[in-house]
């Protein structure tokens, strides 16, 4: 059985992650955000992870969001520069011929 995860916030946390709700620019901020928030309510990883989002996810991937919330604040719920896959070939500089 899946361990349950209990979320205290203070109240600026909880301010600060209803801002990022309801006015971050990227969608997925703003998810990440209703998710969190939601489990700080009491509902289950599960539950949120299968329902309680527009978007159904996997549970593991709503628990890295509160792990990295919870070790780096709103920052760790942001997408990381050089993540996904890389390019296998580069075309040369302009200028640079061949």
């Amino acid at each position: 059985m899946p361990r349950i995860i209990r979320l205290e916030l203070n109240e600026s946390q909880k301010q600060e992650l209803r801002t990022t709700r309801d006015h971050a620019q990227a969608a997925y901020l703003r998810e990440r955000a209703a998710a969190i928030l939601k489990i700080a309510e009491g509902q289950t990883i599960t539950e949120i992870a299968a329902t309680g989002l527009l978007k159904t996810r996997q549970h593991e991937t709503v628990r890295a969001w509160v792990t990295r919330y919870l070790q780096e604040g709103l920052t760790g719920l942001k997408i990381k520069s050089g993540r996904g896959r890389k390019a296998a070939f580069f075309p040369p500089k302009p200028g640079k011929g061949v």
